[in-house]
């Protein structure tokens, strides 16, 4: 009875950080939050403050304290402080609900009744438990095995000795069956997702369209999203209905993982597509980097269609089937191959007709879909240079051509609206009208970035467990509270939460970009006579539909 209790009982320094980490996590991040998230977020972060608490005090132990008396903690000490921390936890409760009602209503949405004050509390105390007892374990893992040890070799060496082997068994554990497993059961998962057809989706009968009559790609090949890509888009009567005066069906080929081995061999496929679909005497052609699952957003590249009046050509390729942010951490290299591999066989083929009689030749990519459509291009000039213009919305901090843009960017412009090179190539926006500024001008072979100042797969970033990124230190956005704060590995897991949530919010915000693109596309490669009064009748289009 007496080891279970001290199983239960915890230090007093751990304690008092474990509160604090406990009530930063209260605080707002970037989306609104139901309360077992914040339970959640406030048991790992109660947890990270605890084993901090303990950490400081070893080393005030090993480095100042050495040679003195060490402190005794009594009653009266942990009477005060279980006082104090039991209305300071309450306060942040009371202030968290603040603001949670006030970031609902900032993205014009109800919000909730309020916390579940009681539940939240039980829900974080549990886990953390859960995780300082982890802890424990570990480190009792490691004690007895150096007991063990210590037979036969001198104490420190079996004390490293059981750390080393302890440390790389857990290690071991965790990648090997916990984060193996996972990525086990999704793979099956999502496989069988790939598979099958959504409600609706029918092979086309369109030869112009990839899986339809004459296709170098069967419809079975082209996964789940393929299919869905492939059949859907505005018909000839929708371009009508808009005002279009002579339309034709536009063209969209696909080629999924099943349709070719490698990947060199479906982009390759891809432009075999093209050309037998005539492809390469529209106006217009869209190279998309699809998304993990092969997804492309319609709300994106439909308005292509719409401003074109359908004489236009868009061209994707699946590379996995593993939802984004999973792919971002398993098949990352999948992505920057897939989008070099597509654009550059597109290019060389693009390249060898005449000047004058190509399409317009521009590129898309949407959340890891840029990550890898910027992986074809060395830099600004390159992007330029190769094309005639590039859509990249809601870029992970990881793409290395968005991080050298906003590093390099103009001095006292924000992270999160920066101007690079006075915006003569790149230009960012957190909505379209944004893509206006800086006056100067904007050459052909435009770029634009899309990225709210509310989207967590823009902002996360690991380098936020021990630094205040500058998007915390400068004025905040529009869409995020001004009372949301850095704190040491707190606001990791607030935004690594908000990941999970990222599209659950309504357009504008989060990564939900809704009917942005119109805008967008309308700013970056507008086809000759385009007005603003067609932009926002396309958009409502768009908006309806999507």
């Amino acid at each position: 009875m007496h080891r279970v209790a001290r199983w239960f009982r915890y230090d007093f320094v751990g304690s008092v950080f474990a509160v604090a980490f406990l009530c930063m996590s209260l605080t707002p991040s970037l989306l609104p939050r139901h309360w077992l998230l914040q339970a959640l977020i406030g048991g790992i972060s109660a947890a990270i403050g605890y084993g901090v608490g303990l950490f400081l005090l070893w080393l005030a132990r090993a480095v100042v304290m050495r040679h003195r008396r060490r402190w005794v903690i009594g009653r009266r000490a942990w009477y005060w402080f279980g006082g104090v921390a039991g209305v300071l936890v309450i306060v942040m409760l009371i202030f968290a609900e603040r603001w949670q009602t006030d970031i609902h209503h900032l993205m014009g949405v109800d919000a909730p009744p309020g916390y579940s004050y009681i539940a939240l509390f039980i829900v974080a105390a549990l886990a953390f438990a859960g995780l300082v007892g982890i802890g424990r374990l570990i480190r009792l893992s490691a004690r007895k095995l150096g007991g063990f040890a210590g037979r036969w070799i001198p104490g420190w060496a079996a004390r490293l000795t059981a750390v080393v082997v302890v440390t790389l068994l857990t290690i071991g554990i965790v990648n090997g069956v916990l984060i193996q497993g996972f990525f086990t059961v999704t793979d099956n998962m999502f496989a069988t997702v790939n598979s099958e057809t959504d409600p609706g989706v029918e092979a086309p009968t369109d030869p112009n369209r990839s899986g339809g009559p004459g296709s170098l790609t069967p419809w079975d090949s082209l996964g789940n999203q393929g299919r869905t890509f492939a059949a859907g888009g505005p018909t000839v009567a929708d371009l009508t209905a808009f005002g279009v005066a002579q339309p034709v069906d536009p063209i969209r080929v696909y080629a999924g993982l099943d349709s070719a081995e490698t990947t060199e061999e479906r982009a390759a496929l891809v432009v075999k597509e093209l050309r037998r679909t005539g492809a390469f005497s529209r106006k217009l052609l869209c190279v998309i980097t699809t998304t993990g699952t092969g997804w492309v957003d319609a709300a994106a590249i439909e308005p292509l269609e719409y401003m074109y009046g359908g004489d236009t050509a868009l061209a994707g390729m699946q590379y996995s089937y593993l939802p984004s942010w999973i792919s971002f951490l398993v098949d990352k290299e999948r992505a920057r191959d897939a989008g070099r591999e597509l654009f550059n066989q597109v290019y060389d083929a693009w390249s060898e007709l005449p000047e004058n009689n190509r399409p317009k030749l521009v590129a898309f990519g949407e959340s890891l879909g840029s990550f890898g459509a910027e992986s074809a291009f060395s830099g600004a000039a390159d992007m330029s240079g190769r094309t005639d213009g590039m859509l990249l919305v809601g870029p992970p901090n990881r793409n290395r051509l968005w991080r050298e843009f906003v590093a390099d960017r103009e001095p006292g412009t924000p992270e999160i609206l920066p101007v690079y090179d006075n915006g003569r190539i790149v230009r960012f926006a957190q909505l379209p009208p944004d893509l206006d500024q800086p006056a100067g001008e904007w050459k052909s072979g435009r770029v634009a970035y899309l990225q709210h100042p509310s989207d967590p797969i823009v902002w996360w970033t690991p380098r936020l467990l021990l630094h205040r990124p500058d998007w915390l230190e400068e004025p905040r956005g529009p869409d995020v509270l001004p009372a949301m704060r850095w704190f040491p590995f707190v606001t990791f897991w607030q935004v690594t939460a908000d990941m999970a949530f990222s599209t659950g919010v309504p357009d504008g915000h989060g990564h939900n970009y809704g009917a942005e693109g119109v805008a967008a596309w309308a700013a970056v490669v507008p086809p000759s006579g385009w007005t603003a009064a067609q932009t926002e009748k396309l958009t409502s289009v768009i908006s309806e539909k999507h």
